[in-house]
């Protein structure tokens, strides 16, 4: 009777999507989806679907929960259903294409598209169920797994969605082997710490209700500094303007940027040295006692006994009068200007050589508590990259109520506009601030050319050619000349010279001063500040264009157009690419005759000036390109055609085509630099900020552009990626070459930093870098582009022997890429156990060696190095600022504590502050690449603390200094290694 179904209704099809349950909903009230999978609702496992609707509805929203199979080319229907909500939490994955790694910067422009989620226009938080149990969770720094890092947080950011923090769990009944989603007890409603979907969950539409009420911007900088300020205070007037010009309550504020950062500096600051108590006294803002307390003990234990530990009982010492916490504040209407509170360590010196986790001071927690509870903001923007409460002490993604970026920001939206080409520390942004990130352009860029001293020797090299030829008697008195002039401006130093050159050498080194110039001369150099929503105009535009014209452009995955100087050059019969570089190798044009060419004669009618050296032709292809970007740029980015065959006689296939480039992509994307401003007003409105691609303009990724976007990185599985590994490839090879060169011999080690920021913006050269110098490649899956593994390149394709490499990694590398930790692991143990004679597999030598003397290999085969768990940065800094070290050996010390932690598989920040010692004391080669010219190592204190912190750490334990280099890949066909000294002299050299 039962196989024939008699009493039994026939199936009817489940439906594709649909609403859970029924739920009461006040029209008054905003209302909050949560989408999550139909295979939840046809098994009955969405038991944590309704406790977090249950936290929405506490919270006084409406709870929409939606089922659906994907949101892939969702239908009108679900998509209509969804338009009902004011904001979203989803836990159904990615809305967009199935091949990530396509849809990073260089990639295809429409592999991605978040479809129905982007049309609604509402913020769309992730809301994080893992597939890890919750004891698994809490008992880890890292928090999240590989996999759930990657489908839970990167992959998603694809689609523009915001972090969320994680609100149920993978458990499995005691007796019962079938898991199930469990929701998280610390984010239910009530419990110390709840959040549900922070902030949507609480109120969706709170932030577009700042017309009437207040919004912040904490002007933002290094912690504990007034310097540098100015430069936020012309964005600060904008955004004020913009808010006033959106109905906002602005009030009065100083139009004028000077006179808001002089009232800024009056109102007291944050730098004990020069703040006074007259400014302390009077400072408006400020949180009593009392009530603090009240903020505080709201706190989870964890979380508050760190900061009594390490501050005492609130309200602390720090920016105290009387029993008052004094805040750096201006208010203009409902806008209140802050500066954000320091850091800590500054005022706790002794925490920079054992606590590299310090916990906020009183007055951090004070002065962003206050905000929400005291000031009453609904959201906050934060200016200026980096703040640090995305580098406060926690876990790396997912984190708990007990992690103090959570706990400080509480339930402040916030906005976050950042520089396109850092995808690292802005992406930081996003997964532990919860940050909509809205990206703006890099600096205007110019070439720097020469000055001063330099270009009066330029001058005489063009004049030692021309008497070369004409008048060879006078060319002593010119030698003698030139002499004075290279020592004057200390360039003999530079060109490792210490004696004039007699008349036999002289020819040679005047190819080596002529080559070194125009290295230096042609180097991309920042020509001012990016202004917040203001396209780049006249010449800065002009500027800007030439220098994402000079990169080859990566376009949909493939090299699709050479760069503009490539282009000329190629018509001209230059093949070379280094001879379209500035190369420090000169070498005679005339040998090629280039001169008597027919293009040759219209280049140099473009750019008039001599035809020796290679050199010489790099100014004439800038020159010529310069004149061509300024044809099509006066008839109104048009007829790129017609121009060329104005100015070049013909219509040049290539250089049209680079033209047309510029007309019809690059300048209209940077024509909407002015959603910078639109995006950040419409994020606060409760809109949804458009996602795309990060990473650097001027390096041929012209798809990251137009700014104004909710950037993301890339897909962490897939790094390295095909080019990076060609590029990384090349990196290796130079470094050894340099090496080679300097001292004769290969190195037997090299130490190598990597930064999250590097692997997102060049989707992983230093990861390939590293490959190569050990002999090993990726293996990529050609339909997903994602790497498999590694595989072992042997010593007979690879030419040299194996090298061994040491890595210190950023706190943000560990969090970010996980898999790819693995990975280089895994080629470590791979290379390690290879049957290798020692003088060809130095890193197998070397393990062997550390076996023998303890017997451990994991151990031994532990190559990469980084922060503790939790915590973040090499600690240089912080004991700079603090003025209480003396020599290599207190850095060191610092360097150590910070960074003595070991990861890899299972190893997870094991403590090895010994094993690291071990490696870094083999290490003949402190390295750090370069790989855009959008800053240099004289930008970011980061540089010394991690470049700078490998070599006194080695120069420490050993007595001696290993060689500095530093990698350049801004040009991605033209690698090279450069000394430190060489590359700050380079640097410095430029014209500022």
């Amino acid at each position: 009777m039962l196989l024939t179904g008699e009493g039994f209704a026939p199936p009817a099809p489940a439906p594709d999507f649909g609403v859970h349950g029924e739920r009461a909903h006040d029209p008054a009230r905003p209302t909050v989806g949560v989408v999550f999978y139909r295979a939840h609702e046809l098994s009955g496992n969405t038991a944590f679907v309704d406790v977090l609707c249950d936290a929405i509805e506490a919270r006084e929203a409406n709870a929409l929960p939606v089922f659906c199979g994907s949101l892939r080319g969702a239908d009108a229907a679900l998509t209509d259903l969804l338009g009902r909500a004011d904001a979203l939490v989803a836990t159904v994955l990615a809305a967009g294409g199935t091949v990530a790694a396509g849809a990073s910067a260089g990639g295809a422009e429409d592999s991605w598209d978040a479809g129905a989620l982007a049309a609604l226009d509402v913020p769309v938080l992730q809301g994080l169920c893992l597939t890890t149990s919750r004891g698994t969770w809490e008992a880890s720094d890292a928090a999240l797994s590989p996999m759930d890092a990657a489908m839970q947080v990167a992959i998603p950011e694809f689609d523009g969605r915001l972090v969320a923090v994680p609100f149920s769990f993978k458990e499995t009944a005691p007796g019962d082997d079938i898991p199930v989603y469990v929701a998280d007890p610390e984010r239910r409603p009530g419990s110390p710490g709840s959040r549900p979907a922070r902030p949507a969950a609480g109120h969706p539409g709170r932030a577009a209700e700042a017309r009437r009420r207040p919004v912040e911007l904490p002007d933002q900088a290094l912690p504990g500094r007034q310097r540098g300020r100015a430069r936020h205070a012309r964005v600060c007037v904008v955004l004020l303007r913009a808010l006033r010009d959106a109905g906002y309550a602005v009030g009065d504020f100083p139009e004028d940027s000077d006179q808001l950062i002089h009232s800024l500096i009056a109102a007291g600051g944050h730098d004990v040295e020069w703040l006074t108590e007259e400014q302390l006294a009077a400072a408006p803002a400020r949180v009593r006692l009392a009530e603090y307390r009240r903020w505080f003990d709201a706190l989870p234990t964890a979380l508050t006994g760190g900061i009594r530990e390490h501050w005492g009982e609130p309200p602390g010492g720090l920016y105290v009068d009387g029993d008052e916490i004094v805040l750096a504040s201006l208010t203009f209407g409902n806008v209140v200007l802050m500066i954000q509170p320091p850091r800590g360590f500054g005022e706790n010196p002794v925490a920079i050589y054992h606590d590299p986790d310090l916990p906020p001071s009183h007055h951090y927690l004070a002065a962003y508590r206050w905000l929400e509870h005291g000031f009453g903001a609904d959201a906050v923007i934060h200016l200026g990259k980096h703040g640090t409460l995305e580098w406060l002490p926690g876990k790396g993604l997912g984190l708990s109520a007990e992690c103090a970026p959570d706990a400080v920001l509480g339930e402040l939206p916030l906005v976050y506009p950042f520089i396109v080409n850092d995808p690292g520390e802005g992406t930081q942004a996003k997964r532990r601030g919860h940050a909509v990130v809205v990206d703006h352009l890099v600096p205007p860029m110019a070439r720097a050319d020469t000055y001063g001293d330099m270009a009066k020797l330029e001058q005489l090299l063009d004049e030692y050619a021309a008497v070369q030829a004409m008048d060879p008697a006078k060319l002593p008195a010119l030698r003698a000349r030139i002499w004075d002039v290279v020592t004057a401006a200390q360039l003999h130093h530079d060109l490792h010279v210490d004696a004039a050159p007699g008349e036999a050498e002289f020819d040679d080194f005047i190819l080596h001063i002529d080559g070194y110039l125009c290295e230096v001369k042609d180097v991309q150099i920042r020509d001012g500040l990016h202004v917040l929503g203001q396209p780049p105009r006249d010449e800065a535009q002009l500027n800007l264009v030439l220098s994402i014209l000079r990169a080859t452009q990566v376009w949909g995955g493939t090299r699709s157009l050479p760069g503009l100087r490539e282009a000329l050059a190629g018509w001209a019969g230059v093949a070379n690419p280094e001879l379209q570089q500035s190369h420090p190798h000169a070498v005679s044009l005339h040998e090629g005759g280039f001169a008597a060419t027919p293009a040759g004669e219209r280049l140099l009618a473009l750019a008039p000036g001599p035809a020796v050296t290679a050199a010489d032709l790099v100014d004439v292809l800038e020159g010529a390109a310069r004149a061509l970007v300024a044809g099509v740029q006066a008839r109104g980015w048009a007829e790129p055609a017609a121009v060329c065959a104005e100015l070049l006689g013909e219509e040049v296939p290539d250089v049209v085509a680079v033209l047309g480039f510029a007309c019809g992509e690059v300048v209209p994307r940077l024509d909407r630099t002015t959603d910078e401003v639109a995006h950040v007003l419409h994020a606060l409105d409760g809109g949804y900020v458009p996602a795309g691609p990060s990473g650097s303009p001027t390096r041929g990724l012209v798809n990251v552009l137009p700014t104004g976007r909710n950037f993301y990185s890339v897909d962490p599985k897939a790094i390295p990626s095909r080019s990076a590994w060609e590029v990384g490839s090349a990196l290796a090879e130079s470094l050894v070459a340099r090496h080679l060169a300097d001292t004769g011999t290969y190195p037997g080690s090299v130490g190598l930093t990597v930064w999250g920021t590097s692997a997102m913006r060049t989707q992983g050269d230093d990861i390939a870098e590293i490959l190569a110098l050990i002999g090993a490649r990726p293996v990529w899956d050609d339909a997903s582009r994602r790497v498999t593994g590694v595989e072992v390149v042997p010593l007979a394709e690879l030419g040299r022997p194996r090298i061994d490499v040491t890595v210190r990694i950023s706190g943000f590398f560990r969090d970010a890429f996980p898999h790819v930790i693995a990975l280089l692991d895994d080629a470590v143990q791979q290379v390690a156990q290879l049957a290798e004679p020692a003088e060809q597999n130095y890193l197998r030598a070397h393990v062997e060696q550390d076996v023998a003397e303890h017997g451990d290999r994991r151990r031994a085969t532990s190559r990469i190095f980084g922060s503790k768990p939790g915590a973040y940065g090499a600690g240089l800094l912080p004991l700079i600022d603090a003025r209480n070290w003396r020599s290599d050996a207190d850095l060191a010390e610092v360097y150590a504590v910070w960074g003595g932690y070991a990861y890899g598989r299972g190893l997870d920040g094991r403590e090895a502050r010994a094993d690291m010692e071990r490696s870094f004391r083999r290490i003949a080669v402190a390295a750090k690449n370069q790989d855009t010219r959008e800053h240099d190592i004289v930008d970011s204190d980061d540089y010394f603390q991690y470049h700078g912190g490998m070599v006194a750490m080695v120069r420490a334990l050993t007595g001696r200094s290993p060689a500095a280099y530093v990698g350049d890949s801004a040009v991605p066909e033209a690698v090279r290694t450069r000394t430190l000294a060489e590359e700050t002299k380079r640097v410095f050299r430029r014209a500022w």
